[in-house]
Order: structure tokens, then C-alpha cells, then sequence
């Protein structure tokens, strides 16, 4: 299997706002099932996808914090939007809104994470990029990644804090037009 590629392309790829990106993992973050879209803007094939993480896919321009206040958020069995900027195969990226859901078995149990992705509003983006900018700007002043994620937890929660906003309304205030 190849990996994605580590070099990074400044080409944006685009996806038709009538289009929605599905995937779906394990409670670890394995992808257990990808549509079309997905594979497509990926640029990768299914095969290429099933069983890996869907880190596949991060690309570095996101903080971690997102992430963490994803998994954070999801880990207590609730729902989640936010937006995420995307890498594919060939270094090219793409952002999306993602809307990610805990998933349940027929008992009721939590077996993994639903997410469907749709194309952003691209004012929200200019907004959502300069914050993300911010975030990753603090994350690497620190040498330990750990010490990093926190100098950034901390720099997003005053800001939210300034907005009298959380993460989830703050990502609801942005989105314009959809």
C-alpha cells in the first residue's frame, strides 16, 4: 500500500455542493467503510483505504487541538461539526464540514463514528483558516508536542472565552450560506 504523500501540493481540490463526503470507522479511528466522494477526493482507492486511520488524510496545516476537541467531544457519545482541511494522496488539499455522530449496534453500544462531510461556505473558511493558523502557530512554539497541544487548548478556549462562545457555536456562527 502507498502512503499518502508527505509532499504538499498548494492546489485545492474542489467537490460539487450537492456532493457528500461518508465514511465511517471502528472506535479506534480505522476506516470501516468510504463512499465514492470520499475515495475520489482522497485520491485514493478503496482497498487503498479500509482498515487504515483516518489520519490518512490529515493534513499538517490542522491543529491538533481540533482533533482533540473532536475526540474529546465524541468520546462522550455527542456529535460534532467543525471544519477540517484535508490532504490527498498526491499532497493536493480540500476542506470540508464535517458532521461526525457516534455510532451504536443494535444492543445500543457504541461501535465506532459516522461522518458526513459537505463543501464549506468560502467566506467561513477566510474566518476558520486564520484561527487555525493562530492555533498551529502556538502549537509550534513549543518542542514537546504535548506541551504544544496545551499552549493551544488553552490559546482556543480564551478565544472562545472573548466570544462567549463554544467550539460547536463558534462553528455554527461562521457557517453563512449553506
Amino acid at each position: 500500500m502507498t502512503e499518502p504523500s508527505l509532499n504538499l501540493v498548494d492546489e485545492e481540490l474542489n467537490f460539487n455542493i450537492d456532493e457528500v463526503i461518508v465514511s465511517k470507522t471502528d472506535l479506534t479511528g480505522k476506516i470501516t467503510y468510504a463512499n465514492d466522494v470520499f475515495c475520489r477526493m482522497a485520491e485514493m482507492t478503496t482497498d487503498e483505504i479500509i482498515g487504515k486511520p483516518h489520519n490518512i488524510i490529515r493534513h499538517p496545516d490542522m491543529p491538533r487541538v481540533i482533533f482533540k476537541v473532536l475526540w474529546d467531544t465524541l468520546q462522550q457519545e455527542e456529535e460534532i461539526f467543525a471544519y477540517v482541511k484535508n490532504r490527498s494522496k498526491t499532497g493536493r488539499y480540500y476542506w470540508v464540514l464535517a458532521h461526525v455522530t457516534p455510532s451504536y449496534d443494535q444492543n445500543h453500544q457504541l461501535n465506532g463514528y459516522h461522518s458526513n462531510r459537505r463543501c464549506p461556505d468560502r467566506t467561513s473558511l477566510e474566518e476558520i483558516a486564520e484561527l487555525y493558523q493562530s492555533l498551529l502557530k502556538e502549537e509550534g512554539k513549543h518542542q514537546n508536542p504535548e506541551l504544544g497541544m496545551k499552549a493551544s487548548a488553552s490559546l482556543l478556549a480564551s478565544i472562545l472565552d472573548e466570544e462567549g462562545q463554544s467550539y460547536p457555536e463558534f462553528v455554527w456562527s461562521t457557517m453563512r450560506a449553506l
